[in-house]
């Protein structure tokens, strides 16, 4: 989906939060500034100058957005770090127009390092170089995640190394699920299919269908080959619990459950206040991945999207996840017979 990064916030922390992607940014666009502190600089000079615009612009936006730039390393110095910064520019010889109007008695000063930097173009509506340079880095941004998943996000989930073991526990829930649902409830086969998309439409509010649709997946695709481990965990969880009940209700019965008893189990069991938090997370989990890896936007869950922190793109991006990627395409015949046994 088309992205404006001048009116998403939660598309703009994507990029910023996506430390790899930033660097790579960074080296690709070759901008030049002051390094300070072991980070590169900007001035506000600096800033309005490579934008184009004057510097109270720079500063309108600062100020209407100072708490994002503030996060993403816009600052105010001054006393000794004023004065070391003030050393650093004299010895990297930075000519006075591209710092300002600064000497020994200015009190303080603002400085972008280069996330801060990326902020304000994102942000910066007047300038044709900050709308370039926000397309640059969206195609940078896409290259990335495509470099690092050759080509696909479908299986980007896999890169966490929680996956396997709920995968393969799910897997074994799903038995003693489908089980219960054979020996226990007097519906026809449809009913496989009704009450997964009854489970699914209560973690993640969509049908098989459904999700299906919105990460482009095919007929043989199989959704849950997709997931991340906390949606399959909950999920597991739900068919857990859910075996046990209807077992125990068809017990205590000495029949089989109708399509009506069922329901109203069903009802009951996923109003219990100990899943509220579990699908508050996995909502978010799935609902924030998705925009931001896959960029896959689940209507259904927009009140869920969040950005992305750093860890969760090294978890999926970095070189665990590449080592951890090649590991299962080695063993993939491996994990078919663990998937079978179990």
């Amino acid at each position: 989906m088309a992205r404006d990064l001048t009116t998403s916030q939660v598309d703009r922390q994507n990029i910023l939060n996506n430390e790899n992607a930033v660097a790579e940014i960074q080296n690709q666009t070759g901008l030049q500034g002051i390094m300070f502190e072991g980070r590169l600089r900007f001035t506000k000079a600096m800033v309005a100058s490579f934008f184009e615009v004057e510097v109270r612009t720079i500063e309108r936006y600062v100020s209407e957005n100072i708490e994002e730039i503030s996060a993403n390393g816009y600052e105010v110095i001054k006393g000794k770090r004023l004065k070391d910064f003030l050393n650093c520019v004299l010895d990297q010889d930075v000519p006075d127009i591209n710092v300002g109007n600064i000497s020994n008695r200015t009190p303080q000063i603002a400085l972008f390092d280069f996330k801060a930097f990326l902020n304000i173009s994102m942000l910066l509506v007047e300038s044709e170089n900050a709308k370039v340079l926000r397309q640059i880095m969206l195609d940078i941004v896409i290259d990335f995640v495509n470099q690092r998943t050759g080509g696909s996000t479908k299986y980007i989930n896999q890169r966490d190394r929680d996956f396997i073991s709920a995968f393969l526990q799910e897997e074994n829930y799903r038995r003693e699920f489908t089980d219960a649902l054979r020996d226990y409830v007097s519906m026809g086969n449809s009913k496989y299919a009704i009450y997964t998309d009854k489970i699914y439409q209560s973690i993640f509010r969509e049908k098989a269908q459904e999700y299906k649709q919105v990460l482009h997946l095919s007929k043989r695709d199989r959704v849950r080959d997709t997931m991340y481990s906390e949606v399959l965990d909950l999920i597991a969880s739900y068919e857990c619990g859910l075996a046990a009940m209807i077992k125990d209700q068809s017990t205590q019965l000495g029949r089989k459950l109708n399509n009506w008893e069922l329901s109203d189990l069903f009802s009951a069991f996923e109003s219990l206040p100990l899943w509220k938090p579990l699908i508050l997370r996995a909502r978010t989990k799935m609902a924030s991945r998705d925009m931001a890896l896959r960029d896959a936007f689940h209507m259904q869950l927009e009140e869920y999207i969040r950005p992305l922190e750093p860890e969760e793109y090294e978890k999926f991006l970095g070189v665990a996840g590449d080592e951890l990627e090649m590991l299962m395409h080695e063993n993939q015949d491996v994990l078919k017979r663990l998937k079978e046994r179990n």
